[in-house]
């Protein structure tokens, strides 16, 4: 099937054929009617009204033009002796009709029409060698032009194919990037953490604690938390539970505002992060947790007042502030920000909304 580029090629050639034509026969048969001998100057005027009807066809009707195109260049002919020395008023006539329908129909129309109009031509003015050469050149070099377009319009759209393919093909592989990247980061927080308060806890860790951890974080890892994606959910009641089982001493404050439950999600998951790495590297032993209304959306930070570190000297391969805060946050379309200095280390939290 032709792609759309071709489609619309052909489609314009078929529609501006008639116009062209129209326009051509209409030009040559006002300089024709000039050279029309005094006597012969009505039957001059009745060919001029024909060819003008086929215009207005050219213009409308493709069939009826396609009819009317060779009545009229039959017509010239029969006229020929009446008219006088006006060869080229006909020859035009034909020459314009055959090499535009080139462009309207196919060879299996345009062939034999294009051979009867000649051999009456040839019939009732007279045989010419040239004639019928001409008459073949021009047809064919109409027909290897829209044929050399109509092959360069399917070579574009097999490129715009292609293109379109390749873009499904990266769009398939950077979601399944993204869907990895997130995979990595929830494990990071799920079943890494369990598994550091074994190491850290040894025997002394409460079984039925680290098992409900288990369980929870196979929830998470598999989908089946029972929780609606689009669902509305607060944000300052989902961060109670993670500040009430944080070690830390965390002095939070926040505001009541509804989140879709995957936005949701993401700022809990960071949050906790957040707070894990104040627990692991700060040494203070506290944070401040701040959530406030923005418009839509929310902001929210995570400060501490350790010793701070060199953000940019952070590794790419460490997961936690990359892949559990920054990434996180960009796969909801939000962003995090942290920054850090001697004292004084916040982790900035935005989602605009929509």
């Amino acid at each position: 099937m032709p792609g759309q580029v071709e489609t619309e090629l052909l489609t314009a050639f078929a529609r501006f054929a008639g116009p062209v034509r129209g326009v051509g026969v209409t030009l040559i048969s006002v300089f024709g009617l000039l050279s029309v001998p005094t006597d012969a100057l009505p039957l001059g005027l009745g060919l001029c009204g024909l060819v003008l009807i086929g215009v207005v066809a050219d213009f409308t009707s493709p069939k009826v033009a396609f009819v009317l195109s060779i009545v009229r260049v039959v017509a010239l002919c029969a006229a020929h002796e009446q008219l006088g020395a006006t060869d080229a008023w006909t020859l035009n006539v034909l020459t314009t009709t055959a090499i535009t329908l080139q462009w309207e129909w196919g060879p299996k129309v345009t062939v034999p029409t294009t051979a009867a109009l000649l051999a009456v031509y040839l019939t009732a003015v007279w045989w010419d060698g040239a004639v019928v050469l001409r008459v073949l050149v021009e047809c064919v070099l109409a027909r290897l032009a829209l044929l050399l377009l109509q092959r360069s319009s399917r070579r574009v759209d097999e490129l715009r194919t292609r293109r379109a393919a390749m873009e499904r093909l990266e769009a398939v592989a950077l979601e399944r990037r993204r869907r990895e990247r997130e995979y990595l980061a929830l494990l990071h927080d799920t079943a890494s953490a369990t598994f550091l308060v074994v190491a850290v806890n040894g025997r002394e860790a409460d079984p039925a604690e680290v098992a409900g951890y288990a369980r929870r974080d196979l929830d998470l890892l598999t989908g089946s938390s029972g929780v609606p994606r689009d669902s509305a959910v607060d944000i300052g009641s989902s961060l109670r539970a993670v500040v009430e089982r944080s070690p830390l001493e965390v002095d939070a404050r926040w505001e009541s505002v509804l989140l879709p439950a995957s936005v949701a999600l993401a700022l809990v998951r960071a949050v906790r992060e957040a707070l894990t790495n104040v627990e692991r590297h700060a040494g203070t032993g506290a944070a401040r947790l701040r959530v406030r209304a923005a418009g839509r959306g929310v902001e929210v930070e995570v400060t501490d007042a350790g010793p701070g570190f060199d953000v940019g000297a952070v590794s790419d391969h460490r997961r936690g502030l990359r892949g559990s805060v920054v990434e996180r946050m960009a796969a909801v379309g939000g962003r995090a920000e942290v920054t850090s200095r001697p004292g004084r280390t916040t982790v900035r939290l935005e989602w605009p909304g929509d």
